[in-house]
């Protein structure tokens, strides 16, 4: 038995009702899921992130539905203490609302997922309410998404998304969207690149949990992070200056290069 307690979405809701963060990780697999259980983290979002994080594709909007249900599966089977939140992946919300509902039964019903998260929310409120009227939790992503910057041409970096966000108009913008996402139904909102001002107006604003990943802060009631730079995992880490929790990268380049000297030198490989 976990020494965690068991988090759900109604205590997600109190956290932020007690002034209490909750943190979540972006995993796709298993064996992760399962660390981060035992680390007691409180929810995991099956991003489509994974396409371009383990798969090479050029940017998350190439990710599947059928895709994202394999990890999805993944992720549920590996814990149930966990809130499991998974994106609904580019397409089934463009195409229209049955197209996204059709969707939203099959991450749930097969996917384990306790709740979707839906990028470009504000742009959708009618997709967030339908799904909240059929009982299926909404994670409404609003702010300058990896969605929303693609369609305005608009590079996703700190840069850009700091400046986009800093301003009072910005602030009172993001401020009705995250009002009108919540009167839809939403039981939290993903609000990516927030910034201290519009981040936290919104909190103040609304009574579900505003969680936000990149271009977040403290501001926020939870934080969100991708497993990746939690571990600084993948190449980008080797020589990178940027601080993290942890170095995989250099660490796995170090134990493959003692494999390869065991294994030429005649002596037996361990593990």
């Amino acid at each position: 038995m976990s020494e965690f307690q068991q988090i759900t979405i109604p205590k997600l809701q109190q956290m932020k009702r007690d002034g209490q963060k909750s943190i979540g990780v972006v995993a796709w697999d298993y064996p992760t899921t399962r660390l981060a259980d035992r680390a007691g983290i409180d929810f995991i979002v099956v991003g489509d992130s994974v396409g371009a994080n383990l798969w090479g594709h050029d940017n998350p909007l190439q990710v599947t539905l059928d895709e994202i249900l394999i990890c999805c599966k993944a992720v549920r089977r590996a814990t149930d203490r966990m809130v499991v939140s998974c994106d609904m992946p580019y397409g089934p919300v463009q195409e229209g609302l049955s197209s996204a509902m059709k969707a939203a039964v099959r991450i749930i019903k097969e996917g384990g997922a306790d709740m979707i998260k839906v990028d470009a929310a504000a742009e959708h409120p009618e997709v967030v309410r339908e799904m909240a009227k059929a009982g299926i939790p909404v994670f409404a992503q609003f702010g300058l998404t990896p969605q929303t910057a693609l369609k305005y041409g608009i590079p996703y970096s700190a840069q850009n998304s700091a400046s986009a966000m800093a301003s009072d108009e910005a602030a009172a913008r993001l401020v009705e969207e995250g009002l009108m996402l919540e009167e839809a139904g939403a039981v939290a909102l993903d609000f990516t690149n927030s910034g201290p001002v519009a981040g936290a107006a919104v909190v103040a604003a609304v009574k579900i949990p505003c969680i936000g990943g990149f271009g977040g802060g403290p501001w926020l009631d939870g934080r969100v992070r991708l497993t990746q730079t939690v571990l600084g995992y993948g190449e980008k880490w080797i020589e990178s200056k940027t601080d993290t929790y942890f170095n995989t990268a250099q660490g796995t380049i170090d134990a493959f290069k003692a494999l390869a000297a065991d294994c030429r030198g005649g002596k037996q490989i361990k593990g």
